[in-house]
């Protein structure tokens, strides 16, 4: 359904494009394709190759995470067991124990899972090369075909556009002529 949708939307604003410079003499003839980004890459055996290695060091953190979570609840129940036999201080030392324990799980998920961790780093490093191979892929055969706009179907909306069409710098003009 959402393959559906941007589909759509692509093929609103591919016709909306083309009604609107059909009226602009250097527009005719406009040539627009689009790709579905996700069969793509689903056919591309680096892809895959990424995904598999991707899945393998996951499951490798998963399961180091999982190992920890695992030690602190068997420290946890060894203390609840013991706790009303044991002396204050040997109490309080296993108490501590577990909180280092715990902090240490914590510092892990964080250093691996968190934002700019291991695992963000490491999926980056294993699908950029990809990604940049299919955007180089997806310019290649627009140019060579003679695309003026390629959209992808499951992705950002937009594979390839012509420079031609690019307005960016007239926008910049624009407002730092209108600035106040």
């Amino acid at each position: 359904m959402k393959q559906v949708t941007k589909f759509i939307s692509a093929a609103l604003f591919a016709f909306t494009l083309l009604s609107l410079s059909a009226t602009s003499s250097n527009a005719q003839g406009m040539k627009i394709g689009y790709v579905d980004d996700q069969q793509i890459l689903q056919a591309n055996k680096a892809w895959i190759k990424a995904q598999e290695d991707w899945n393998i060091e996951s499951k490798a953190w998963q399961d180091e995470a999982q190992d920890k979570q695992v030690e602190i609840q068997e420290l946890f129940a060894e203390y609840e067991k013991q706790k009303l036999i044991l002396s204050d201080e040997k109490r309080k030392e296993k108490e501590a124990a577990i909180r280092a324990k715990e902090e240490d799980l914590d510092a892990y998920t964080r250093r691996i899972f968190g934002p700019g961790g291991s695992a963000e780093k490491k999926q980056d490093a294993l699908t950029r090369p990809v990604l940049e191979a299919v955007t180089k892929a997806i310019e290649a055969v627009s140019l060579e075909g003679n695309y003026d706009v390629v959209f992808t179907v499951s992705g950002s909306g937009l594979g390839y556009i012509k420079e031609t069409y690019d307005i960016t710098q007239k926008v910049i003009d624009y407002l730092d002529a209108n600035a106040e």
